[in-house]
């Protein structure tokens, strides 16, 4: 379907000269330009379902709630470029390069991506993203920053993620416990906590697993004994008792704590 004259003018009069011309045109009237040049492009709401955009350079382009179901972006240069609110269901992005792109409220549904492409990427909020496609320091890191914010069931969710992407990992179970403890879920948070530390034994790390245990058991006889104040284990480890399990995972529990330790 030909490209509406307005449209096409809007878009080439806006090009900055990054963005070839020539490219533009031909991406919005055949909805295929592999290899393009078209940086710092504005295609902000373009229909480019299906497109084919094999190994353009799309870096720092606006395509914010572009309409790309469907479209070939596999080894495109993405990098720092805005798909805020796009629709890539059924997209192809194998190999393209996605440092520093917005993808914030994106529909990924059935999106072909390689493990791990999304690490670097703005990617919480995204909608259709399947297990295996995010890292488990990436959902972990995604998990401290919620908790930052004080979003402590967003917190919770994302290391639960985290887990499940790798069940071995002893610092999302104590950054999870954490969040739960912050809920006031003090049996959940306790469990969390006593399963780091039973990892840090297997995993040859005795003292930090006994700190753990130790601080579990003190919380919950204070909590029998009625002394109980605040959110409990989460109040209680953000505060002078997190100092004796600091050293267990400090990406994760110096982050949590304003200021570091």
């Amino acid at each position: 379907m030909p490209v509406p004259l307005l449209l096409l003018l809007t878009v080439l009069l806006g090009a900055p000269l990054s963005a070839r011309a020539d490219d533009l045109i031909m991406l919005l009237e055949a909805r295929a330009c592999p290899n393009c040049t078209l940086a710092d492009a504005d295609l902000v709401h373009a229909d480019l379902r299906d497109a084919n955009l094999n190994a353009a350079d799309l870096r720092r382009a606006n395509l914010s709630r572009a309409r790309l179901d469907g479209a070939d972006l596999r080894d495109a240069d993405l990098r720092f470029s805005s798909l805020k609110g796009a629709s890539l269901r059924g997209s192809d992005l194998r190999g393209a390069r996605l440092d520093g792109t917005d993808l914030r409220q994106a529909d990924l549904s059935g999106a072909l991506i390689k493990p791990g492409a999304l690490d670097r990427s703005h990617w919480l909020g995204a909608m259709g993203i399947i297990q295996g496609q995010r890292s488990p320091a990436s959902l972990h890191n995604a998990g401290v920053d919620e908790a930052n914010a004080g979003r402590w069931p967003q917190a919770e969710r994302l290391f639960g993620e985290a887990i499940q992407a790798d069940p071995e990992q002893a610092m999302s179970w104590i950054a999870r416990g954490l969040s739960r403890g912050q809920q006031g879920n003090e049996a959940k948070a306790a469990q969390d906590l006593l399963h780091a530390a039973d990892l840090l034994d297997r995993q040859g790390a005795p003292e930090q697993s006994e700190q753990i245990r130790q601080v579990v058991a003190k919380l919950q006889a204070d909590e029998g004994n009625g002394s109980k104040s605040g959110n409990g284990l989460g109040s209680a480890l953000l505060g002078g008792a997190l100092s004796t399990v600091s050293a267990l995972a400090p990406l994760a529990l110096k982050t949590l704590v304003p200021g570091g330790m």
